[in-house]
């Protein structure tokens, strides 16, 4: 799905309206029950949980109002928060609030500081508080009474890593936080999760400030896809389940270990055959028909032990118990490229001089697909440029912010910066394809093209998950090929991200440990297919 800013949003919002004759009140009451329904979805003892919703004068504290309604209609008591008087609201988000007043006459209008102060004491102890202040349409900077009440909300919540309150949730967007990927100016609200709209906005995919909506999810209030298609001008599109719509995610009754094609790994060293083992076992658990763990004849036996299923290659090993350059004069190796579909080489390689020269070489004499990371990519930091002179047409560089700056010969500071054309420079310079890893992973292509996944959560800050993702993008590459490969990439971080999140339910993220992603990726995949099958 397209990313939108502001401008186009609003004109989706309009020609929903004009060209397909749904009422923009009706816009609002659907956005309004995703809320609620999401504030519903939370603990089992939400019927006795404290809420209080946060509104502005503008629509989006009209969302918010819908969603005190429906909330208050299905038995829960929330306070509203009014930052304006009742006679400024206009249009629709007057129309809801004479709604909610017919319903209650309970409202907290909050019109200067002490009045803020006084009402501080019960949004203090709400576990739920819902941010429908400022909404996508911001130009500028929150100021004022608004942007006291962010800074003290993110004082409150430690930047949303405290464990009070149980969820801020942000309605279409986080207060403050500018749509169309410029850095904000003022202070914006720190959600757990943000409820979007019809699409989202580039501002929550792409910029420093794009961490201040957590979890977010898109939901559709009754904007055709094709209108968004239509509207949108930029390059950016957002990994959502939708993207994956027309690929053959369900196995044919008549499937084959070969009809999935067959992965050849390049991993492990002494002291890192753990990198080896989950990259084998995430290609596995990814799919692939056949996977060959080709690693050091030193560390062999104990990657041959991780996983039963996979087939391994004793290879030779330098002093350090590394990959040797050796392995290339021997007549032995070219045949372990035989038959196989993607090459995938990095994780737990190590920086020994000879086993950088290997690397280098086989990056440069395969015609296999390649997914380079990690030590593959250390490979090539004095001489990137060699990146070009290299047989095969598809190379995949998977980097961390710090790889990525070592590459490029600048500071990570300055990838993070613009993590996008960051991407996208780099996959121009060398040719080849760059997923640029970190919150919400940009997955860009040659020609410019650019995925942002926004999957996963903090669990995978931990060593090893890198290696999952190696070995499940391989899976991807093996089954699905190259023809769509941005997309098949795409994918693959999307269901790497979606498996840490089945993971952290019911579980704190500090312990969650990447074998374990490893092996939640078929439900991530089951987990995708039922959406899919949700959207038709």
């Amino acid at each position: 799905m397209k990313a939108l800013n502001a401008a186009e949003m609003r004109e989706v919002d309009r020609l929903t309206t004009e060209r397909y004759g749904i009422p923009s009140l009706q816009l609002m009451e659907a956005a309004g029950k995703h809320i609620a329904d999401a504030v519903l979805r939370e603990p089992s003892n939400a019927q006795r949980q404290r809420v209080t919703i946060l509104c502005g004068k503008g629509n989006n504290g009209g969302d918010g109002l819908v969603a005190a309604r429906l909330m208050k209609e299905a038995r829960l008591n929330p306070r509203v928060c009014l930052f304006a008087k009742r006679e400024e609201l206009q249009g629709d988000a007057a129309e809801n609030l004479e709604r909610w007043l017919k319903l209650t006459n309970e409202i907290v209008e909050v019109t200067d500081a002490s009045a803020w102060e006084r009402a501080w004491p019960e949004v203090a102890k709400s576990h739920v508080i819902v941010d429908a202040l400022l909404g996508t349409g911001i130009r500028g900077a929150a100021t004022g009474l608004v942007a006291r009440a962010i800074e003290r909300l993110n004082q409150l919540s430690g930047n949303a890593t405290r464990a009070w309150p149980t969820l801020i949730l942000a309605v279409d967007t986080p207060s403050g936080l500018p749509s169309d990927g410029q850095a904000a100016d003022g202070p914006v609200l720190r959600a757990h999760s943000t409820v979007t709209f019809t699409a989202p906005k580039v501002g929550q995919l792409v910029t420093k400030d794009a961490v201040c909506t957590g979890q977010i999810r898109v939901c559709s209030i009754g904007s055709p896809k094709a209108l968004v298609e239509e509207i949108g001008q930029g390059a950016l599109r957002w990994s959502g389940p939708d993207e994956f719509q027309e690929m053959p995610l369900v196995r044919a009754p008549d499937s084959h270990k070969g009809s999935f094609g067959h992965v050849l790994l390049l991993a492990g060293s002494l002291g890192k055959s753990g990198a080896a083992i989950l990259a084998g076992q995430a290609a596995l658990r990814g799919g692939s028909g056949l996977v060959t763990v080709a690693t050091p004849n030193v560390v062999q036996p104990v990657v041959a032990a991780g996983q039963p299923e996979y087939m391994t290659e004793p290879l030779s090993s330098t002093p350090a118990g590394t990959l040797a350059l050796a392995n290339l004069s021997e007549d032995q190796f070219s045949k372990h490229l035989e038959g196989k579909t993607v090459l995938a080489l990095g994780p737990g390689l190590g920086t020994f001089p000879d086993t950088q020269q290997f690397i280098r070489h086989l990056v440069q004499h395969t015609s296999l697909p390649i997914l380079l990371d990690a030590d593959g990519l250390n490979a090539f930091a004095s001489c990137p440029d060699a990146l070009h002179r290299r047989k095969s047409q598809f190379l995949c560089m998977t980097p961390h912010p710090g790889e990525m700056a070592r590459l490029l010969g600048i500071s990570s500071g300055s990838v993070q910066q613009d993590r996008v054309k960051t991407a996208v420079d780099a996959a121009r310079r060398w040719n080849s394809y760059v997923l640029l890893k970190g919150f919400h992973t940009v997955i860009a292509s040659p020609e410019g093209k650019v995925f942002v996944n926004t999957t996963g959560n903090a669990g995978l800050a931990k060593g090893g998950s890198g290696d999952v993702l190696t070995g499940l993008l391989a899976a991807m590459t093996a089954q699905f090929g190259t023809k769509d490969w941005l997309r098949v990439l795409a994918l693959g971080a999307y269901l790497h991200g979606s498996a840490a999140e089945m993971l952290s339910r019911g579980a704190d993220l500090s312990g969650l440990v990447a074998g374990e992603i490893a092996s939640a990726l078929p439900l991530a995949r089951a987990n995708l297919i039922r959406e899919l099958q949700s959207l038709v």
